[in-house]
Parts: C-alpha cells; sequence; structure tokens
C-alpha cells in the first residue's frame, strides 16, 4: 500500500484500505481520521491474514462496538493468540483479562478491581506526591533535559511498582520488559520477527520474576496487590497459577505503558497550546478536568479490537459479518465533530470531555483508570509550578513506532 488510505484495484466503491504503520500516520494521525469518519467504509489489510478487516472511526460506532455483547473480546483475543504462535506472549495473554467475555472476564476483573477503586487509588495520593516531588527534585539545577526519561517515564513504573509490591531493587529491570511487551501486540498487524521475539523474551521474564515474587508472599504476606492475589489463590478463589501470574504481567504493562503515554502526549499538547499551558499552571484547581481533555485530544491508546458474533448493520453505512475481527479507533472518535464541538481545539474546559473513549466504555472499562487518572491530575500542575519557566526544546520529538499505543520517545524540553 502507498500512502496512509488508497482505493486498491477490485474493491467496492467507498472501500479504503488503510496502512496503519504510514509515517504520516505516527506523527499525526488526525487528518487520516477525519478522511476515515466521512468513509462509508474502510478496512485493514494484514500482512498476517490476506482477508482485510473492518476500521470503525465515528464515535457512535465505536461507542457501540465497545458496548453491545454482539462485539466479543475473546474472539479478538483469539485471533491475537494465533497470529502471535504459541509462544510465551501468547500464553499469557491466553489468561488476561482484557481479553476475556463474561464469565471469565467478570471472575478475573473481580480479583483486582477493588484495588483500583477511586476509594482504594485515593489512599495513594501521598504515595504518588512523595514520588512525583523525589522525581523533581533530581531535576534541580538541569538546564535541558528529555522529559519522558526523566519523568513520564520513571513515575508511572515506580506507582505500579509500588502497588504491585515490587521492591525496589527489582525495578529497574522492568522498564524494557514492558515495552517489548507492548511493541509485540503490533505484531498481530504486521510480521514484525524481531519485536515478537524480544516480547516473548520479556514475557517469559516478567512470568518468571512473578513466580518468584509470589512465592515469596505467600511465606511472608504483604499489604500490597501480589500477596491479596497470593491469598485469594490459596483460598480457590477460581484463580489459577497461570491466570495469577498471566494477571501480573497485565497490571505490570496496561499499568505502565498508557500512563507514561498520558503525561507524555499531554505535556506535549499544553507546550503546543500555551494558552492552556498557562490556565492549568494558572489555575491547577482545574487538573481534573485538564486531565479528560488531554486524554481526549491525543488518546495514549488509540485503537482496540472486537470480534463480531453475528452480522451487524451500522447506520446503513456499513456491515459487519460474523467472524470480522474490528479495530476500533478510539483516537479517531475522540477527535469526532459530531460528539465534540472543534474537536482539534485543546480546551482545557471543555464541558463534555469526560465522554472521550481512551479507556474503553462497558464492562471492559479500564481498570486502572482512578489510578491513571490521578497520577497525571498530581503530576502535571506540580511539574509546571515547580518549573514555571519550562518550554518545549525542539519540535523535533520522536514518536514509538506503534499502531496500538501512541506515545513519545523522547521529548526535549529547557528551563
Amino acid at each position: 500500500m502507498c500512502g496512509t488510505l488508497v482505493q486498491e484495484r477490485g474493491s467496492q466503491p467507498g472501500e479504503l484500505q488503510l496502512d496503519p504503520f504510514a509515517p504520516e500516520l505516527l506523527i499525526d494521525p488526525y487528518p487520516t481520521y477525519a478522511r476515515l469518519r466521512a468513509q462509508p467504509q474502510v478496512y485493514v489489510r494484514s500482512t498476517r491474514n490476506q482477508r482485510p478487516f473492518p476500521v470503525l472511526s465515528r464515535y457512535s460506532d465505536v461507542q457501540l462496538a465497545l458496548r453491545d455483547p454482539r462485539f466479543a473480546r475473546s474472539g479478538f483475543g483469539d485471533a491475537l493468540r494465533a497470529a502471535l504462535g504459541d509462544g510465551p506472549l501468547g500464553r499469557s495473554f491466553a489468561h488476561w483479562m482484557i481479553f476475556q467475555d463474561p464469565p471469565v472476564h467478570t471472575r478475573l476483573r473481580g480479583l483486582v478491581s477493588q484495588a483500583f477503586s477511586p476509594r482504594s487509588v485515593e489512599r495513594l495520593q501521598g504515595q504518588i506526591s512523595t514520588l512525583v516531588d523525589a522525581l523533581l527534585d533530581a531535576l534541580r539545577g538541569c538546564t535541558a533535559f528529555d522529559l519522558m526519561a526523566e519523568f513520564a517515564y520513571p513515575l508511572p513504573m515506580l506507582v505500579i511498582s509500588e502497588l504491585l509490591g515490587v521492591p525496589a531493587a527489582d525495578r529497574a529491570r522492568f522498564g524494557q520488559w514492558s515495552a517489548a511487551v507492548a511493541r509485540g501486540v503490533d505484531s498481530v498487524i504486521r510480521e514484525q520477527p524481531d519485536a515478537l521475539a524480544r516480547a516473548d523474551a520479556a514475557a517469559t521474564g516478567l512470568t518468571a520474576y512473578f513466580r518468584e515474587l509470589m512465592a515469596r508472599r505467600r511465606r511472608t504476606p504483604a499489604d500490597d496487590l501480589l500477596s491479596r492475589l497470593a491469598v485469594a489463590e490459596q483460598q480457590g478463589d477460581s484463580l489459577s497459577e497461570d491466570e495469577l501470574l498471566a494477571t501480573c504481567v497485565m497490571l505490570l504493562v496496561a499499568g505502565h505503558e498508557t500512563t507514561v503515554n498520558l503525561i507524555g502526549n499531554g505535556l506535549l499538547a499544553l507546550f503546543r497550546n500555551p494558552d492552556q499551558l498557562q490556565r492549568l499552571r494558572g489555575e491547577p484547581g482545574i487538573a481534573s478536568p485538564a486531565v479528560e481533555e488531554l486524554l481526549r485530544f491525543d488518546s495514549p491508546v488509540q485503537r482496540t479490537g472486537r470480534v463480531a458474533t453475528v452480522d451487524v448493520e451500522l447506520g446503513n453505512r456499513q456491515i459487519i459479518r460474523a467472524g470480522d475481527r474490528i479495530t476500533l479507533l478510539l483516537g479517531a472518535a475522540n477527535r469526532d465533530p459530531m460528539q465534540f464541538a472543534e474537536p482539534d481545539q485543546l480546551d482545557l474546559g471543555r464541558a463534555n470531555a469526560g465522554r472521550h473513549v481512551s479507556f474503553g466504555s462497558g464492562i471492559h472499562y479500564c481498570v486502572g483508570a482512578p489510578l491513571a487518572r490521578l497520577e497525571a491530575q498530581i503530576a502535571l500542575p506540580r511539574l509546571l509550578q515547580r518549573f514555571p519557566n519550562l518550554r518545549l526544546l525542539s519540535e523535533a520529538v520522536a514518536w514509538q513506532p506503534t499502531f496500538g499505543l501512541r506515545g513519545l520517545q523522547v521529548l526535549p524540553v529547557a528551563i
């Protein structure tokens, strides 16, 4: 495929092919998303599967697919594992609750949801504030640095490690493992043997680590999520060891990668909209609605997937066939002008920003959303207040070469 959107020879009128890895889509996908929303039918053709699969980009269509039980998550998980093969990553994914439907999803989610309830997460506010201040203290005296490496990247890793109960001495190795697993997901769209090999190695390392740490927690429980999961397993609460270990891997990766991107993407959006940056700096009390708008404006997770269990017609436009693997473009839905007025404008006071789908919707709504929100609500205002002259050093930012996740490799700043 040449370009981002092309009309392939032999396709039906109005059917377009999407190249999800086109350079312009990685740098700024939103003009392409606007074109997608205007098309009756759009498809992705994977290098692993010659059968193209539908893409949904309108807010109403994405919301429907996220909430409607006719669009199954487990079918997407099965397709994902088939593409990845029977390696360590695929075997771990087989037990991730985000790739399950009820009743399995209900059982697994129930075991971890209490740790991420708004009330439970609120108790972490003091710990998060302490971690933020420590990272900012370490930057005192710096005149230029990479904000991703020095702040956006380490903070979520520290927080999720505290929640899980990972000892401080062991956390350094987790960053590369987490990133490798996240990159491996894109192998379902485009064959990337090196990326898949690294993801399999990371899944092996993480699983082995959590198996050893879980054994320690069974012998000597602590006040952390790992200990509570270990107790649930020992009490026969329908949690196998494979499920327990896969849940730990999922929580680490999902709890780290998305929040890194929320902080990085949010800061870049503020730098590029100085009036909104000054607004947040001068009014730290608006942190909560500001984070919702930043999530809407440049979602850290750009797409998710489902598999249709029956034929479905969407608004007299697109027919989804039973068995179709569907790509839902969350980032496109968040910029739909039918839902958000002037969607390409960053407005920290937007009244309906909280209706974004960056955390999904329905029964699979992100269990870690309260934690990600709290981290950003604390981190962003405190950073801007501590460094009132913080500015973007160069527009030459580098984006991760991924389709599912949207995040920066580097964000050079100066004080």
